[in-house]
């Protein structure tokens, strides 16, 4: 997905990175650009804050989809998509989100837009996405489960 190699390349990071080290990245960026060392100047601390807000949704976003985060969430995730039923789904510029019932909603990026359509026509949307979705593609969770 193009946001994650820009965030990759905004913090200058790799896809085998690992978290220990994206943390440390993160931490050394945001002591070189946190706006309450730039006092002088009310332009340079303008700066510095935006600069900074785009370090932490990099980060954020980055943490969200790396291998590490998923596996840790491994089991929760399998249990959704097994167990719990589809109730919508949307699709923009070749990122799905599917919401299910339990609450939670996960986004899937880089699904090719034949893809969302044998979606949308498949008999079992859910079958559908466990089988081609849900294994096949980067995803993250964008919101959790409160249990139905």
């Amino acid at each position: 997905m193009k946001k994650i190699g820009e965030y990759r390349r905004l913090l200058g990071v790799t896809k085998t990175t690992s978290l220990k080290d994206l943390k440390t990245i993160y931490r050394d960026f945001m002591k070189d650009c946190h706006p309450d060392k730039f006092t002088d100047s009310e332009e340079l601390k303008l700066e510095a804050e935006e600069k900074s807000k785009a370090i932490i949704e990099a980060y954020h976003f980055l943490v969200s989809v790396a291998p590490e985060t998923a596996a840790l969430r491994l089991p929760e995730y399998t249990a959704t998509i097994t167990t719990s039923i589809i109730i919508d789904f949307e699709y923009e510029a070749l990122k799905l989100t599917l919401h299910y019932k339990d609450g939670s909603s996960y986004e899937y990026f880089d699904v090719p837009r034949v893809m969302y359509i044998k979606l949308i026509n498949s008999d079992s949307q859910g079958r559908f996405a466990r089988r081609h979705i849900c294994s096949e593609f980067s995803y993250r969770n964008v919101s959790k489960s409160v249990g139905v």
